[in-house]
């Protein structure tokens, strides 16, 4: 083991004894065990794609019911514009409804509420994979469709909670307290719409207790976008304009949208996390801990797709790591070998005595 894995695993261990810290971890851990970039980056997609169709849409339903009313429908629609900064203005000039007689304007609602169920869909699918709902419970097409058409019934009643408050926030004096009060008010609506969004999203056995934290988590950070969106849309934007001309406002957009996106798969990963205490979670394997096997086990399970089939996940137990072998030790030099004496001979002069 090397510098610097001793010293990583001295903050693993670390972060795994403090509640606090390993539950940052798990939500991170699991985002990415779960392939949350690919789901935001898809949420993202598909949200462009439904943006025009739902203000179009929009647009049409309240050229029906305001009818007679311009100022009411122009101020519901610059409500919705104005969570996306920059870009509004132009999007505003390029909106209108759809016109016709009854038949005909039915037909193209009903062309755009298509067109934008796309979104619907992937935000139910990204809800599965985080909950790592097995193929063979997700719910069919139509119980899928009729979820995608209550997601938009309740967007477009959180539209109209909004536009009413904010026109009692424009009617309150100007200043530093209207514009905090204003934040807070933003933040506590965005909360409730995430908590019933997610409510629709997220499988029926989930309580609904377990979707509040990530509830609580993205209404402020979707304000704190909402509100300081332009300074980050326009520095994307500060030099993409001069390359890319008009394509920097597309480029605008798709930022914005998939800050977004992460923002609701981050709380969706937070309310997993916290249900199923997830954590602590290691950040040096092996070992896994118990809550990463749990973790590895249930996305295996995802990939059920019959009711007779079954998958069974199992972890080797861990090998013992061995010891380090100790350095031989060096062999002592041998003593050099004195050489033998010569045997004492007769002295000089003597002869050795005759034999009898």
């Amino acid at each position: 083991m090397n510098v610097v894995e001793r010293a990583l695993r001295s903050v693993d261990r670390a972060q795994q004894r403090h509640t606090g810290p390993a539950v940052v971890v798990g939500v991170v851990r699991k985002y990415g065990d779960d392939r949350g970039g690919l789901l935001a980056a898809l949420i993202t997609y598909y949200g462009f794609v439904a943006l025009i169709p739902l203000l179009l849409l929009l647009s049409t339903v309240l050229g029906f019911v305001l009818q007679g009313h311009p100022g009411a429908q122009q101020a519901v629609l610059n409500s919705a514009l104005a969570d996306f900064p920059i870009i509004g203005d132009q999007l505003r000039q390029n909106v209108h409804s759809v016109r016709g007689n009854g038949l005909a304007l039915a037909i193209g609602a009903l062309g755009l509420l298509y067109g934008a169920l796309g979104i619907a869909q992937v935000l139910q699918h990204a809800m599965a994979e985080v909950w790592n709902v097995p193929g063979v419970r997700r719910p069919g097409y139509w119980p899928r469709l009729l979820r995608g058409l209550a997601l938009f019934a309740t967007l477009g009643t959180g539209l109209l909670v909004t536009t009413a408050a904010a026109s009692l926030v424009g009617a309150a004096p100007a200043g530093w307290p209207a514009r905090i009060g204003a934040l807070l008010l933003s933040a506590v609506l965005n909360t409730a719409l995430f908590l019933a969004c997610l409510r629709i999203l997220t499988p029926g056995t989930v309580p609904q207790r377990s979707l509040l934290p990530g509830s609580l988590l993205a209404g402020p950070l979707f304000t704190v976008l909402q509100a300081f969106g332009a300074v980050l849309v326009t520095h994307q934007l500060r030099h993409a304009t001069q390359i890319y001309g008009f394509f920097a406002t597309v480029i605008g957009l798709l930022s914005w949208l998939f800050l977004a996106a992460q923002i609701t798969v981050y709380a969706a990963e937070a309310n997993v996390v916290l249900a199923r205490r997830l954590w602590p979670r290691s950040l040096l394997q092996p070992p896994l801990t118990r809550q990463d096997e749990q973790v590895l086990a249930a996305i295996a399970r995802q990939q059920e797709r019959r009711p007779e089939q079954h998958v069974e996940v199992a972890f080797d137990e861990p090998q013992p790591q061995p010891a380090p072998k100790p350095e031989p030790e060096p062999e002592p030099e041998p003593e050099p070998e004195s050489e033998p004496e010569p045997d004492a001979g007769p002295e000089d002069g003597e002869h050795p005595p005759a034999g009898g």
